[in-house]
């Protein structure tokens, strides 16, 4: 796993890909905290944190993910990684906290803002921030999981950045359908257990709850145990 991992966070710098993410990250960041936090002199991150979680679900995530396996099967390299002496779990996790990693140290950069807002004497509201931070790591592992099962699927990135990007604005749209069916009490109720907007929304009020942690950490094993599935049925045709 930890040969993967490595190869894996190379080829994110050896190409764009961890630039081009970074680059929409801080330019987004930046510009929220320089609107909102700068010129407003406000310490609430609210905002940054709330376009961070838009462009993370429809731009960096898909871009981030639709490479990890179609890109190796559009080479002809996905046999050789395949049949590699390390299982298919050790796979699938390397590329996956590979491409977590690349995330993680991009959205750190609303953290880096509210030290220097610190440094300048303002006050940031820590438990809020670091909930956030919290909340769009977990929620970015999520759809992460997601588009690595996605690019398993396809030789093509832009297939796999596609389904990538419609699963993750369903999710974002959930809730609208939640009150939809608001008539038919049980639809209503599992698509609020289901909804990621509910759960993440505690994490921005600074609440930060196991059972919350837990139904992110899950998910992610579900989609991660799929591309491991998938894998495994390809490795023996």
């Amino acid at each position: 796993m930890i040969a993967v991992f490595k190869r894996e966070f190379k080829a994110m710098f050896t190409g764009p890909i961890a630039y081009f993410v970074w680059a929409l990250l801080f330019f987004f960041a930046g510009l929220f905290f320089y609107n909102d936090n700068v010129l407003y002199q406000s310490t609430s991150m609210a905002g940054v944190f709330s376009i961070l979680y838009t462009v993370s679900l429809l731009l960096v995530i898909p871009i981030l993910s639709m490479r990890l396996f179609a890109d190796d099967r559009r080479n002809k390299t996905d046999q050789a990684l395949l049949t590699a002496p390390v299982s298919l779990t050790g796979v699938v996790m390397g590329k996956y906290l590979a491409a977590l990693v690349v995330f993680a140290l991009g959205i750190s950069i609303t953290l880096i803002l509210a030290v220097v807002m610190a440094m300048f004497g303002a006050t940031p509201a820590w438990a809020s921030i670091l909930g956030n931070w919290l909340g769009l790591l977990l929620l970015g592992g999520n759809l992460i999981a997601a588009g690595l099962f996605f690019s398993t699927l396809t030789e093509s990135q832009f297939i796999a950045a596609l389904c990538t990007f419609a699963f993750s604005y369903v999710l974002m749209m959930l809730d609208g359908l939640a009150a939809l069916f608001s008539s038919a009490t049980w639809l209503a109720t599992a698509v609020e257990f289901v909804s990621v907007n509910i759960r993440y929304n505690a994490f921005v009020a600074g609440q930060i709850s196991v059972g919350n942690v837990l139904y992110f950490l899950s998910m992610q094993a579900l989609f991660l145990f799929l591309a491991v599935r998938v894998l495994d049925s390809r490795k023996w045709k």
